[in-house]
């Protein structure tokens, strides 16, 4: 509108062009509709991913590649087109280009004269060498910061060293070599062949405490006797493997205690009742490789998946919870071991048909799921 018009000289048909002209035009609409549609799918793409530049930090070598396509572009689109396009600030394109201009450093990610508190590349070589180095392997990261300032080599504060520790993935020579652990536990072919017994203590609100002691079958992961106290027993022990004796059979073989080294499970009491022949007494990881890791996992699922969603504000109220969970636990809950039979049926042998069942069944339900989805049609399946 402020300006004069310009004058415009018009060009002839091309009906009677040279057919040079013809094809280079023919060309170049062709690349206009192909970079036209390339452009179509890059904005629609950049539409749905939505990157904040100002937010996201961008490397060297790309920041540079941004920076090289927005210079050969604003001679044809506009600067302010572009930068509202790609969501950059003409504040933070200067900042971008007074960095690649100013500082030609290969070694370091930005300008030190930007962050002259930062640590000089020798002094990130030495720190490199001492945590690497084999002499220092003793010697725990933050402590090694503060020799390294007493030796005068680099000072720097030990959460520095841990920063480029992690940053950079250097790895300390502090390997341990462990024996090897065994990757099953042990398992026992038959119910009350091997029996796991344990204790554990709960804190109440009022700052008591609750003392739950537990047997365990090792084959069928089924619950043969628990108690709750509110004080330290040791002749619980002797209470509880006594319940639990009611499930052998007349003439069944005496069971293997496995425990661990607790001042409940060695006593005289408990000495005596080994005595008679009852039981054989194993003591995990001394006497045998194996931990007494199966009533351990019990007692997290106890706590984690029932106890510790209800306020345990007497021993009454913990000796309820325990009730229902060992109930549920031995004749209600499916284990995940067993494929969809209870604790209870593989102890007394009722549930030899339920993974047969439970596998018709699953076939039966995606056979109905495949009819009711392929009955289902939108418009364009049909």
């Amino acid at each position: 509108v402020r300006r004069a018009r310009r004058p415009v000289t018009s060009a002839p048909g091309l009906d009677g062009a040279p057919p040079h002209l013809l094809a280079r035009l023919t060309h170049l609409e062709q690349r206009v509709r192909r970079l036209s549609a390339l452009l179509r799918i890059l904005l629609a793409v950049f539409h749905v991913v939505r990157p904040d530049l100002k937010r996201l930090r961008i490397p060297g070598e790309h920041k540079a590649r941004l920076l090289r396509a927005i210079d050969r572009s604003r001679h044809v689109v506009g600067l302010r087109r572009v930068l509202r396009l790609v969501g950059l600030s003409p504040s933070r394109l200067n900042a971008w280009r007074r960095a690649a201009l100013g500082c030609d450093l290969e070694d370091r990610d930005s300008c030190p004269g930007s962050a002259p508190q930062s640590l000089t590349v020798e002094e990130i070589g030495r720190i490199r060498e001492m945590v690497v180095a084999p002499e220092f392997r003793h010697v725990p990261t933050g402590r090694l910061a503060l020799l390294a300032q007493r030796l005068g080599r680099v000072f720097a504060s030990p959460s520095t060293w841990h920063r480029l520790v992690r940053e950079r993935g250097w790895r300390r020579p502090r390997l341990r070599i462990h024996p090897k652990a065994p990757r099953e536990g042990i398992r026992a072919k038959a119910p009350n062949e091997l029996w796991h017994i344990d204790t554990t203590i709960l804190r109440l609100l009022d700052g008591t405490r609750a003392y739950l002691h537990a047997v365990i079958d090792n084959y069928s992961r089924r619950i043969l006797a628990w108690h709750v106290l509110d004080r330290f027993d040791v002749a619980s022990t002797v209470r509880i493997l006594a319940q639990a004796a009611r499930t052998l059979g007349r003439d069944a073989p005496a069971p293997t205690l496995l425990a661990d080294d607790g001042v409940e499970n060695f006593n005289g009491r408990v000495d005596e009742l080994l005595a008679t022949g009852f039981l054989r007494r194993v003591l995990a990881q001394t006497e045998i490789r194996f931990s007494n890791s199966l009533i351990e996992a019990w007692w997290r699922s106890l706590k984690h998946g029932w106890l510790f969603l209800h306020p345990l504000d007497r021993v009454a109220k913990v000796r309820e919870l325990v009730a229902f969970y060992v109930e549920q636990h031995n004749t209600v809950l499916p284990h995940g071991a067993f494929e969809g039979q209870t604790p209870d049926e593989m102890f007394f042998g009722t549930g030899a048909e339920v993974p047969a069942r439970l596998a018709e069944r699953r076939a039966a339900a995606r056979e109905r799921r495949l009819a009711v989805n392929r009955a289902r049609r939108c418009a364009v399946c049909a």
